[in-house]
C-alpha cells in the first residue's frame, strides 16, 4: 500500500532535516519528520515551477525549482523517474506544477543538510488548483499544530526532541500563504474558523 502524501509548505518541508525508518528492514520506507509532528514518506506540492535545468554530467538530471507562497521546494529528477524528468524538460517556466513526490535529505561536506523532493509526477495545473492547495495545507498545517502538545502524539515527541518546540515559523507560514493568493475571503474562512 502507498503511504498518504503529506501536504506541507516549503518552508517547513525545507525545515524537515531529519529522517527515520519504523523498523530494520531494508525495504522499510524512510520518512521524514516534520516539524509540526508528523511522518512523510511521500509530500504533495502545487506551486510555481520558476526554473529547470539539467545539471547532469553523464546522464540527465533535471533540477526545478518549484516556488509556493512561503518559500522554495528544490525537484530532482533523473533516469529512475524518467516521466518526472521528461516533464522538467518539457514544461516551460513559469507554470502552476502539482507534485508527488519522496522527501530525500542530503548533507553538505559543511554539515548542512538539504531537503528536496524526488518526485513520482509532475503535472502541469491552473493558478485555482494552485490556490485550493493553499488553503487545504493551511488547514492541514494548523491541524498538525493543533495536534502537537497531545498525549500521545509519537510523532509530536519526537519532533519536539529534535526541532524544539517553536511552532511559530509553520503558523506564520500559514498566515503567510493564505494572504499570498488572491480570495482574501479564503483567508479569512480559514483564519477564523473554530476548529473540532
Amino acid at each position: 500500500m502507498r503511504e498518504v502524501a503529506r501536504r506541507v509548505f516549503a518552508t517547513e518541508f525545507n525545515d524537515a532535516t531529519f529522517t527515520f525508518k519504523e523498523s530494520d528492514d531494508e525495504r522499510a520506507p524512510l520518512y521524514s519528520l516534520l516539524p509540526t509532528g508528523e511522518q512523510a514518506n511521500r509530500v504533495f506540492i502545487v506551486g510555481t515551477l520558476t526554473e529547470t535545468e539539467d545539471v547532469g554530467e553523464e546522464s540527465e538530471y533535471w533540477r526545478g525549482r518549484v516556488v509556493d507562497p512561503t518559500g522554495t521546494f528544490f525537484v530532482y529528477a533523473g533516469q529512475y523517474q524518467p516521466e518526472a524528468a521528461s516533464a522538467l524538460r518539457d514544461l516551460d517556466a513559469p507554470t502552476y506544477v502539482a507534485i508527488v513526490g519522496k522527501p530525500r535529505t542530503y548533507e553538505t561536506d559543511d554539515g548542512t543538510v538539504n531537503v528536496s523532493v524526488r518526485p513520482e509526477s509532475i503535472t502541469e495545473v491552473s493558478e485555482a488548483t494552485r490556490d485550493r492547495w493553499v488553503v487545504e495545507t493551511a488547514e492541514r498545517t494548523l491541524d498538525r499544530i493543533e495536534a502537537f502538545d497531545e498525549e500521545g502524539n509519537e510523532y509530536a515527541a519526537r519532533a519536539r526532541e529534535e526541532y524544539g518546540e517553536n511552532l511559530a515559523p509553520y503558523r506564520d507560514a500559514v498566515v503567510q500563504a493564505l494572504e499570498g493568493i488572491e480570495g482574501e475571503g479564503d483567508a479569512d474562512a480559514v483564519t477564523s474558523e473554530p476548529t473540532a
